[in-house]
């Protein structure tokens, strides 16, 4: 089978498989339909060097540059080691704490640990509060009785106009500032903030699907839609195409941005493995990725018929909402993912190695989606 029918994407989660979670290439490549031959292929390549500019780094050099980090390293962390809610604190905390370990460090280093500039903590040694700071300390006061006044409902605005009957000349920025340094806010509502209403879509098709899942035969009818797994990085996004004949996977494509190209990335894998001869129908909601001009000349280019719910409507597209129902309830709920890396594998592993060629299926005959296809393909070479 030919390599380039697989996006790189593919090719790195399912070397993973092997050199991470131990899978024997045999058992890879009987899961993943791929070869073994070129399973072994992709994993040299993915241990040649990646970066051959590292190679022409001296030996040598690289040592003292490596001592010298680690001292540097070593250092700054010995600085944060004690008080490390230091750097949560106002400016001026952190130039007493500067002044208490410079003894030990040096000053520089001590003001780059507590971002902080040079210049700044040598004026204020000279002159530790500031004109301001010793009006912020007369005006504070004031401020705390307009806010307990008001039944601690005033915010800064209202707390500003206050502030100017009582003869202080003080802006609304100001206000707030010393306001948040004391944690006083304003009394808000229960209601959720309107969110900003979206404009007409680009393009909108109409919905050909109907809310019939069931198809007589394979590229028949598509359904796509996209996700969200949280990670301690941040959101992992992940777009699935979904052959409604045996609730296949045939395309999916995981990054850190939700647009077009992630999309555009799920539907391209499906066409390399499917290579529809017949036009598709392909369902899916009115995001922005798919009703972009984009997305609707790539498929016109591949043969793909576009269809679409209305807004708000989640009915049609309730297969894809169930796989991510399963793909959630049955792995990702289940552990915490520190990186976006680890949640890409363990997603790999459960629609590559798991939902596709072994999960049973209820729409399937209780059979996986892989083991449906080939059952059906064999019972239409016997008739």
């Amino acid at each position: 089978m030919s390599t380039k029918r697989y996006p790189e994407e593919f090719k790195i989660e399912a070397v993973k498989q092997v050199t991470e979670r131990g899978h024997t290439v045999a058992d890879v490549s009987s899961r993943l339909g791929v070869s073994a031959h070129s399973l072994y292929k992709w994993i040299n390549e993915a241990r040649q060097p990646a970066d051959a500019c590292h190679s022409q780094l001296s030996q040598a050099k690289e040592l003292r540059r490596l001592k010298a980090e680690l001292k540097r390293v070593t250092e700054e962390r010995d600085i944060l080691k004690r008080p490390r809610s230091v750097l949560c604190q106002a400016v001026r905390v952190r130039y007493a704490f500067i002044e208490q370990e410079q003894p030990r460090h040096s000053v520089r280093l001590l003001c780059h640990v507590m971002r902080v500039h040079p210049s700044g903590y040598y004026a204020w040694k000279t002159n530790p509060v500031s004109a301001r700071e010793l009006d912020n300390q007369r005006l504070l006061p004031k401020l705390k009785q307009a806010w307990l006044e008001s039944g601690g409902v005033y915010g800064y605005r209202k707390i500003t106009l206050d502030m100017r009957d009582l003869g202080e000349g003080c802006g609304k920025h100001r206000v707030y500032g010393l306001l948040k340094r004391e944690g006083l806010r304003s009394q808000t509502g229960y209601k959720r903030r309107p969110g900003a209403k979206s404009g007409p879509p680009a393009v909108v098709a109409p919905n050909h699907l109907q809310q019939v899942f069931t198809v007589s035969q394979p590229n028949q009818a598509w359904v796509t839609d996209i996700t969200y797994i949280r990670t301690h990085e941040g959101w992992l996004y992940l777009a699935v195409v979904l052959d409604l004949y045996s609730r296949q996977v045939v395309g999916w494509s995981m990054g850190s941005s939700i647009d077009t190209d992630l999309v555009l990335a799920a539907l391209l894998m499906a066409i390399w493995r499917r290579k529809p001869k017949n036009p598709v129908t392909l369902h899916s909601d009115q995001g922005c990725q798919f009703t972009s001009h984009e997305w609707q000349d790539f498929l016109k280019s591949h043969n793909l018929v576009a269809s679409m719910s209305r807004r708000g409507n989640c009915h049609d597209n309730a297969v894809a909402e169930s796989f991510f129902q399963l793909l959630k309830r049955e792995r990702i709920r289940r552990q915490i993912y520190p990186t976006r890396d680890l949640a890409r594998s363990d997603v790999f592993h459960y629609i590559e190695m798991f939902y596709n060629p072994r999960r049973r299926h209820g729409t399937a005959e209780g059979l996986s989606p892989v083991e449906f296809e080939r059952r059906q393909s064999q019972r239409l070479k016997s008739v």
